[in-house]
């Protein structure tokens, strides 16, 4: 049976790629993509979306949504995806435009008509929280929802405390993972290490010889070299892509446990920091006021802790040949 998925996300050139691996599987329906502000301003990041589905032959509709965080400023990427979010190769916008629908609107429309969805998003959750607070029952009526976002374990990729997402709209993030929704985090963490494409694999892909594969490559030319500069890691780090796979092959996720999460949205040092009670202290003791107003009415958060790369990237190939 196909399941049906809704994507939330801030197209740039990692989310592009996700894009093409939802819209080309044969596993999944993609009902409708949901575009928010993040890496690119929304307009931006809407026209990314159209451009990627056109040329997956697809047409999925496309819905732009939040020009800003819920109570914040927007910080883009454009650093490191630049500033048309696909690498400044001057990609032509498709032909059709986004539905003239509110992507908000659009989320809460697909949700009720679509019991047991899935919901990915790739971009900060801003759309999701303002659809969550308008219709709290929402959350009851997705099968899951897989969030990029977040650093559980280690260091973030935009302070040392947070993961870009998370970060650009905390207290929508905040939201999210108070609001019930079965959430399964999928961090920044794990599209690092052997989960870059090196130099070898990146030919693999252009050895393929098609539109979607050579644009899936030149799209994150930008990012390829911010990443480096960043990390200091040569290749093509896709935290989307990752996400995206995932929520295609729940097995990919090789290790995991379940988890209170708490986003730090107070402290301008660790604001949007994932701050995951590992150990369930608080849970038990009650010993922090933050954690004891939430606790009993949260749900816990499904963390993914290590992804099984080389079925990963094999799914990926798969997907751009």
């Amino acid at each position: 049976m196909t399941r049906t998925l809704l994507i939330d996300t801030d197209t740039a050139s990692d989310d592009a790629v996700a894009l093409i691996m939802a819209l080309r599987s044969r596993d999944v329906r993609v009902a409708a993509i949901t575009v928010v502000a993040g890496n690119v301003p929304v307009a931006q990041a809407t026209s990314n979306a159209l451009f990627t589905a056109e040329l997956c032959g697809s047409d999925v509709p496309v819905y732009s949504g939040a020009e800003a965080p819920l109570l914040r400023k927007l910080v883009i990427a454009d650093w490191f995806h630049g500033a048309d979010g696909l690498g400044d190769h001057g990609y032509k916008p498709a032909k059709r435009r986004a539905d003239p629908v509110h992507a908000v609107d659009a989320l809460i429309q697909t949700v009720r008509e679509n019991p047991g969805i899935e919901i990915v998003t790739l971009g900060p959750l801003t759309n999701v929280a303002m659809a969550l607070l308008r219709e709290p029952k929402l959350a009851a009526l997705v099968k899951r929802c897989v969030v990029m976002g977040g650093a559980p374990c280690c260091e973030g990729n935009v302070t040392p405390a947070a993961e870009f997402n998370i970060w650009v709209d905390p207290e929508a993030a905040r939201i999210v993972f108070r609001s019930g929704l079965p959430l399964e985090m999928v961090g920044w963490q794990l599209c690092r290490g052997g989960a870059v494409l090196n130099p070898h694999e990146t030919e693999r892909v252009l050895a393929l010889k098609n539109p979607i594969a050579e644009f899936a490559i030149r799209c994150n030319s930008t990012a390829v070299e911010a990443f480096f500069k960043q990390t200091g890691q040569r290749g093509m780090s896709l935290p989307d892509p990752v996400a995206m796979g995932i929520t295609l092959n729940p097995a990919l996720c090789s290790a995991s446990s379940e988890h209170y999460v708490e986003i730090e949205v107070s402290s301008e040092l660790t604001r949007g920091m994932t701050v995951v009670d590992r150990l369930d202290v608080a849970a038990d003791s009650r010993n922090s006021d933050a954690w004891a107003d939430t606790v009993e009415r949260e749900r816990k958060v499904h963390i993914c802790w290590s992804l099984d790369i080389p079925k990963w990237k094999n799914l990926l190939f798969s997907a751009l040949g």
